[in-house]
């Protein structure tokens, strides 16, 4: 499998020459359509995640492919081919087998409306949890790791990563740091990473295989 990064949250697994495609939000301004996209899973409702427009591109070059969310979300989608899911859920689709965590998205703040969220696992392999550090409960090899946020503090982010420990993790989630801040968190999650034996690596606008 090929797993290419794209600005903020948004990145692609490709398999067997089919790609799907994870939170292509507004805050995702390199991701190009491509025409052999099979699936696009949106972990939540929040803009820098979910961008209606995006999906709409998508799905004029990809009539066939599927958008895979939360009900809330493919409720707004009427116009595209849908599948709801919720945590606990397996499903299939082309040569993607995908499975759903958690359920809530990272509390921001008590003034702030509680959301729903999903994790994400991609053929047992590469784990993304959302906005949240929902568990995937079970050993993984790469791991999509939050780096910045409203809702996090980089001391979870290391107790994340070190409690799954996977083979490889990689930052998403910090289009709201400068470059200075990504040296920063990639210096903080690196050290725990190697401590643990965990390979850390910035993909961001390039392609690696996995």
């Amino acid at each position: 499998m090929k797993v290419a990064k794209y600005e903020h949250a948004c990145f692609t697994v490709e398999n067997a020459g089919q790609v799907l495609v994870i939170d292509p939000g507004e805050w995702t301004t390199d991701f190009v359509v491509t025409d052999n996209i099979i699936a696009i899973v949106v972990t939540h409702e929040h803009g820098d995640h979910f961008d209606p427009s995006i999906l709409a591109k998508i799905y004029d070059k990809n009539p066939n492919s599927v958008l895979v969310s939360l009900k809330s979300i493919v409720d707004k989608m009427p116009d595209h081919t849908t599948k709801a899911v919720k945590p606990g859920d397996k499903i299939e689709i082309g040569p993607f087998n995908l499975e759903f965590f958690g359920g809530k998205h990272a509390i921001i703040h008590n003034s702030y409306p509680a959301t729903e969220n999903v994790g994400v696992l991609i053929n047992d392999t590469v784990y993304y949890p959302g906005d949240s550090f929902a568990l995937p409960g079970k050993p993984i090899d790469v791991l999509a790791i939050p780096a910045s946020a409203p809702w996090l503090k980089i001391s979870e982010s290391i107790d994340f990563l070190n409690t799954v420990k996977p083979f490889l993790a990689f930052p998403t989630h910090d289009a709201i740091l400068s470059e200075t801040g990504k040296q920063l968190a990639d210096r903080m999650l690196s050290q725990v990473a190697e401590s643990a034996t965990i390979a850390y690596s910035r993909i961001d606008g390039t392609t690696i295989e996995i």
